[in-house]
């Protein structure tokens, strides 16, 4: 079984950055192509960025290319978000994901395996 577990969230003002990360544990970490969404109040959960299990290939939203960069390292288990130039707008909970399989995907019944999720506040 694989767990997820987010870090790094927290209050920041606006323009200001912040990084999360994500520990995985319990499967073939690099097998797995990773995944952020996020979900704002009173929202559906959406697709942030994904990175493919060697870390080769990402995929960003729209919304976020060119101020968000996911990257991961293998021999730790871990996955990360760098996010910079943040906006009240990108104020939502922020969840990792997992999929058992090696390419990026962008929608959420892709992926099988979910973090607790980790609440980031982008105040004005």
């Amino acid at each position: 079984q694989v767990q997820l577990v987010e870090s790094g969230g927290g209050l920041v003002q606006a323009g200001g950055s912040l990084r999360l990360s994500c520990a995985a544990s319990g499967g073939a970490f690099s097998f797995y192509a990773m995944g952020w969404f996020r979900q704002a109040p009173g929202k559906e959960r959406e697709f942030v960025a994904s990175i493919s299990g060697v870390g080769i290939t990402t995929s960003y939203a729209d919304s976020v290319k060119g101020r968000f960069t996911i990257a991961r390292d293998n021999a730790k288990n871990t996955v990360s978000l760098q996010m910079n130039s943040l906006k009240p707008a990108h104020t939502a909970v922020y969840y990792c994901a997992g999929r058992p399989i090696e390419r990026v995907a962008n929608y959420l019944a892709a992926y099988a395996y979910w973090g607790q999720g980790t609440q980031v506040t982008v105040s004005s």
